[in-house]
């Protein structure tokens, strides 16, 4: 005789944290890294997100995405309203970037990763595809110690302080944008160092999460809002500090983001107005880069690695996986 267990919903998010969601995002990055390399962006991220799709409704869970592929670029989407899940279990907010870089991936070159987040419903911002200000430090400081409308070189100076260091051993990552010259040189006026990456918003705050192996210790610079979302869950999950403003400069933009819930176009969102509650994140590497290997292909056997994040418990593992059922990846 079976005796049936009903499993509290809390319980459900952690087996989906060390199960499930992981799969989510090694069959994107799988799917997407079997086109390294051939130069077609849209060919790769749409492979990773038919994956992705494919395995999102396979969980058991109640999902709504409210944070989708970026329409800037006329990506192929998981579209922000999308219902995924079995449509049983818990109701669960889903922020995806199937994926990140998707430049880096078709050029093979270091840092793509496919990523997702999933939070209880109603508790991660619904942002509109537009760009947003950031700044983010990593755990173990006090609240505020860098703030989104001081001057770069100001907040080198104040973390520096808080780190008891000379500016000259910080290092701040920044995205390789002429628009983020003044930020660049703001920084390196203070003696710090910066390290420019080409590509990849989400992974790029990521890495000021652990300056201890990365060597980045703070993130500046004006990215994608949903890649900003992303972001605030996988920081949250580590204690780290985030601020950000939505840049909504023509009424086009402001329309819709008003449609989308946000009444002050000018707020500065503190890491838990971009993400509060219980929140999961998952990040599998495409292509190896400072943050994860990429996806390996041997004779009989697929390797993964794969970073989940929970921020009730502040867990943190990394998965590395093998995969030997390759039928089944195949047909992704």
């Amino acid at each position: 005789m079976s005796t049936h267990i009903s499993v509290p919903p809390q319980l459900l998010l952690e087996r989906i944290l060390t199960l499930e969601i992981v799969r989510v995002t090694e069959r994107a990055a799988v799917s997407a890294a079997r086109l390294r390399g051939h130069g077609n962006e849209k060919a790769a991220d749409q492979a990773a997100v038919d994956a992705m799709r494919r395995e999102l409704n396979k969980l058991p869970i109640e999902g709504t995405v409210v944070i989708g592929e970026g329409e800037r670029d006329e990506a192929p989407m998981l579209f922000i309203g999308e219902k995924v899940g079995i449509n049983a279990g818990p109701q669960v907010d889903i922020a995806v970037d199937p994926l990140e870089g998707t430049t880096l991936c078709a050029k093979n070159m270091p840092g793509a990763i496919a990523t997702m987040a999933m939070a209880d419903a109603g508790t991660l911002l619904h942002a509109p595809d537009v760009y947003m200000q950031k700044i983010a430090v990593g755990p173990g400081y006090a609240k505020g110690v860098v703030e989104l409308d001081a001057s770069p070189a100001d907040n080198v100076r104040r973390l520096a302080k808080a780190k008891g260091v000379d500016a000259s051993a910080i290092t701040v990552l920044v995205l390789d944008r002429p628009r983020h010259s003044d930020i660049i040189n703001g920084v390196r006026g203070t003696g710090a160092a910066v390290r420019l990456i080409t590509d990849g918003d989400v992974a790029g705050v990521i890495h000021c999460a652990d300056p201890d192996n990365t060597g980045v210790d703070m993130y500046i610079g004006t990215g994608g809002a949903p890649e900003g979302v992303l972001a605030a869950v996988a920081l949250r999950c580590i204690g780290g500090q985030m601020q950000c403003r939505l840049i909504l400069d023509t009424e086009e933009k402001r329309e819709r983001a008003r449609k989308m819930g946000v009444t002050d176009p000018r707020m500065i969102y503190g890491i838990e107005d971009l993400a509060k509650g219980d929140c999961l994140f998952a990040a599998t590497g495409v292509t190896t880069g400072s943050l994860l290997s990429g996806v390996k292909f041997r004779k009989d056997v697929i390797e993964t690695e794969t970073v989940v994040m929970r921020s009730v418990t502040g867990t943190v593992r990394y998965i590395k996986a093998e995969h030997r059922q390759l039928d089944k990846f195949h047909l992704d």
